[in-house]
């Protein structure tokens, strides 16, 4: 690491490096589908981005989501630069199934759809899918009831086709 001479600095980059590897790294790997390449990768380039924006020393108040910022959005760079697969509408919901294993392919072309959500249909289909959230924690979460968050996910799902079906024939074929 490239770390400025300033010992204070490194001495807390590295406190905040140990605390956040582990759950970076989970956050990571539940949205590369098992790909543990991947998932290293994105770990990698999320720390020596940090390095790069916090080498002045000022470093983020909550260092943990920042990552998850960031790292998210390399996922999603990622993801919507590749061309996943064709999917029928009945693999799509099994794919948004929480319980469903994320092969590689499945989980390219699940973020290829959230690359193309908003960031509000996006943040709704992670929280229940991908972090395993239940509708009462998402609804404490933002401050709604149980019953909009219910509806939240009706919408965001419906968006995720409209999104997938504008590159996939979900009657079989490739669009």
């Amino acid at each position: 690491m490239n770390l400025p001479p300033d010992d204070r600095y490194a001495e807390d980059f590295l406190r905040i490096y140990r605390e956040t590897v582990r759950p970076l790294y989970q956050f990571v790997s539940r949205r590369c589908g098992g790909d543990r390449s991947l998932a290293e990768d994105i770990t990698q380039e999320t720390f020596l981005r940090a390095v790069t924006y916090w080498r002045d020393g000022r470093l983020p108040d909550v260092p943990l989501a920042w990552l998850h910022h960031v790292a998210r959005n390399l996922i999603i760079g990622h993801f919507h630069r590749r061309r996943p697969a064709a999917v029928d509408a009945a693999t799509l919901d099994r794919m948004l199934d929480p319980g469903a294993t994320r092969a590689d392919e499945t989980a390219a072309m699940v973020q290829a759809g959230f690359a193309r959500l908003s960031g509000a249909h996006a943040r709704v289909l992670e929280a229940y899918y991908l972090e395993g959230k239940a509708v009462r924690a998402i609804a404490d979460e933002l401050q709604l009831s149980e019953r909009a968050v219910e509806g939240r996910l009706r919408r965001s799902r419906r968006a995720l086709r409209k999104q997938l079906d504008g590159q996939f024939d979900f009657t079989g074929g490739a669009a």
